[in-house]
């Protein structure tokens, strides 16, 4: 949130506007953008305490049409303090408060959803941006000789090469290291987790560990040259997904820099702030992670995730869903199913 906050501060003050509006305009747009998706976390990861939390109920079950009643008010208040000879400003100010907003909040919110997930969604894809970009200056500075693009003169072609390949064996070792912790792969399921809680779960399937059977003219390749009879090779699905992450994360994540760099260059300056001395800014430090991160949530979203029916969303079905007749009607139906079981509420 810090970090999403002095970003989205350092782009927007690109477009200031002090002698026609106040900051307050980009200010409530922000609060509003972020009152709607971090909402939308809390309703989907917590559903089991929203829906039983009487005074949560109302928050969950009216969130979107008090986001967009939230913005309708600050659509109307910009739109009332138009003002002649300064149109075009405003309404550049109005586009680019919601450039930003979506570029960085709504980024920064996947991020969030990262964690959520489990620790390693983020911490992992984090760190192989960090791995990537200290590699791309090592190999750059050492045996870098032909230029990359022309938005970054610094970047090299060899230090893009071997700062693929060395973020490549740093996944796999860093990755599979990190996936053995249960504080790291679990889900967040309490509102009242803190960094010292202790968590366990049943493991993902992909941070299982399975073996492949070698085909077979390899096998016996490879049990004549180390003398010994070789059949098969353990692994872990998640390995795979690594190597796929650090190929974004060196391929394409440093195109953030890259538009980071020609945004500057647009507006013909070095730094995009200094929250962080020497280093341009929250802006020139986070560019590629929100990339990662979004990338990061697609693809677990899409590919890694399970989808099974858990109390929560049950839950919300019967909430949103029944009368409250009909909700005492499946209480007392459940309690006597209970009750056949032997279970005594």
């Amino acid at each position: 949130m810090l970090c999403q906050t002095l970003v989205y501060r350092e782009v927007t003050a690109l477009f200031s506007l002090k002698r026609v509006a106040p900051d307050s305009t980009e200010i409530y747009f922000w609060a509003v953008a972020n009152y709607f998706l971090y909402g939308e976390s809390i309703i989907y990861y917590f559903k089991h305490v929203v829906f039983v939390d009487g005074q949560l109920l109302p928050f969950a079950m009216n969130h979107r049409i008090i986001s967009f009643t939230l913005y309708t008010i600050g659509f109307m208040g910009f739109v009332m303090s138009l003002k002649r000879g300064y149109l075009k400003q405003q309404f550049g100010l109005f586009c680019w408060v919601h450039m930003s907003l979506l570029l960085i909040v709504v980024s920064s919110h996947f991020i969030v959803n990262n964690i959520l997930e489990g620790l390693i969604w983020f911490f992992v894809p984090a760190s192989l941006v960090i791995c990537n970009d200290v590699f791309a200056y090592v190999w750059g500075m050492t045996i870098g000789r032909t230029p990359l693009i022309k938005l970054s003169p610094k970047k090299t072609v060899e230090g893009f090469v071997g700062a693929f390949w060395s973020t490549l064996l740093f996944s796999l070792a860093w990755g599979t290291y990190f996936m053995r912790f249960d504080y790291m792969i679990c889900p967040v399921h309490d509102l009242g987790v803190s960094a010292w809680s202790a968590v366990k779960c049943v493991p993902n399937p992909v941070f299982v560990w399975q073996e492949w059977e070698i085909w077979a003219p390899l096998r016996v390749f490879l049990s004549q040259v180390l003398g010994r009879s070789i059949t098969h090779i353990p692994y872990v699905p998640y390995q795979l997904h690594l190597i796929v992450f650090a190929i974004f994360a060196s391929l394409v994540a440093p195109f953030g820099g890259f538009f980071a760099s020609g945004f500057k260059r647009a507006f013909n300056i070095k730094d995009f702030g200094h929250s962080i001395p020497g280093h341009g800014g929250m802006t020139d430090r986070m560019d590629c992670q929100f990339l990662m991160g979004v990338f990061t949530y697609v693809y677990y979203s899409s590919l890694i995730r399970e989808h099974h029916i858990t109390v929560g969303s049950v839950l919300q079905q019967v909430v949103s869903g029944l009368t409250l007749n009909e909700q005492v009607e499946l209480f007392n139906d459940l309690a006597r199913y209970l009750q056949g079981r032997g279970i005594t509420l």
